[in-house]
């Protein structure tokens, strides 16, 4: 896919605190996007419930990419059915059509045992969604940025991190501005070097790099199940039923 390559990306999440970034990026690089709503109320939204598989054919008809910045607060049951179900819905009404992913988790998604995913499961669920992308068989990108616009004035040069090895649950694992995550969301749809490549996106001091295909192309490529270096934490065979059931069915349905 050139870098030059215009094209038609469906948003998932346009509403929420990165996607009027990834609007802003992806319009600059000359994209087009439409942004997925319950309610279409503008000429670049496009009507779907992201809960509801019925409802998501039309948003993802003629789509070259989608990106997925959603997330939702609360309890389990809310990221079970948005953060991975959206996105096992997302895939499934794609079916086998070549699409490109990127998807925005967050840094230390391997950690299970911290409070945070002992009281909501957040980082299971957002786990067992980078595992449907990988299986799926389309090309893909998965970030995992840091803490969002923590960082200094003086501190956006990007690092690209594996195996989640930041641990802390606070600032210190990492910080990066909202407006860079949406530039590596965008940038990663039309570089051969982010395919099959998931890492955590961090800043440090100096200036952000213009160009990022050095640092996609330094990367290690995914196992077919995880991140290179992800802790051996989630096993498989002890995944919820419906979950094994989900995989099956997307796996490899991009293959030709």
């Amino acid at each position: 896919m050139s870098t030059h390559t215009p094209l038609t990306i469906l948003l998932v999440g346009g509403t929420g605190s990165i996607g009027r970034h990834v609007v802003a990026a992806a319009t600059r690089a000359g994209h087009q996007v439409r942004i997925l709503t319950r309610s279409a109320s503008s000429a670049d939204a496009v009507t779907g419930d992201l809960t509801d598989p019925t409802t998501l054919s039309a948003a993802v008809d003629g789509v070259d990419a989608v990106i997925f910045t959603h997330g939702t607060h609360g309890g389990e049951p809310g990221v079970r059915d948005v953060d991975y179900g959206g996105v096992r819905n997302i895939l499934t009404a794609i079916g086998s059509r070549p699409v490109r992913i990127a998807l925005m988790t967050a840094i230390g998604v391997t950690v299970r045992d911290g409070s945070y995913n002992r009281s909501s499961k957040a980082h299971d669920w957002k786990r067992r969604a980078e595992r449907l992308v990988r299986a799926s068989g389309h090309p893909y990108t998965i970030v995992r940025p840091g803490w969002f616009d923590y960082n200094d004035p003086d501190q956006h040069k990007l690092h690209f991190l594996q195996g989640d090895t930041r641990r802390a649950g606070n600032s210190s694992d990492g910080v990066i501005a909202r407006t860079q995550i949406a530039d590596v969301l965008v940038a990663s749809l039309t570089s051969p070097s982010a395919d099959r490549k998931t890492f955590e996106l961090v800043a440090e001091r100096g200036p952000a790099q213009a160009d990022l295909e050095p640092l996609f192309a330094a990367l290690t490529p995914d196992t077919p199940l995880d991140g290179p270096g992800d802790l051996d934490n989630q096993p498989l065979a002890a995944e919820p039923a419906q979950v094994r059931s989900d995989l099956d069915e997307l796996t490899g349905i991009a293959q030709p």
